[in-house]
């Protein structure tokens, strides 16, 4: 299966935009291109009931994230603190950053 383009990179903030946990914002922890998904910290998660192992000798219930759509997520522009559009900008320099449609503020760091 080819790898897609996800508009999200690790680190960025975003918004969940619909479903369960619409509102809810939080830092990209992986972008997974292949399927499409990302998994946002505090965003889907799950409860998994664990046996005692190596790691935790006690076992007990671990929360982790779960991937989801990353078309189900905006990015959050530093300037405005909503979730934007955003666009591309060439620099002088040849490189390229991603541009707030709303305000102009560049989003890259």
């Amino acid at each position: 299966m080819a790898a897609t383009h996800v508009h999200v990179r690790r680190g960025d903030t975003v918004e969940v935009i619909t479903g369960k946990y619409r509102g809810k914002r939080g830092k990209v922890l992986r972008v997974l291109p292949d399927t499409g998904r990302i998994i946002v910290e505090a965003v889907m998660v799950a409860k998994r009931h664990t046996k005692p192992n190596e790691k935790m000798p006690s076992g007990g219930i671990v929360e982790k994230e779960l991937a989801f759509p990353a078309g189900k997520a905006m990015l959050v522009c530093p300037r405005c603190g909503r979730a934007v559009r955003f666009g591309h900008r060439v620099l002088d320099d040849g490189g390229k950053v991603r541009v707030c449609r709303h305000c102009g503020e560049v989003i890259d760091k």
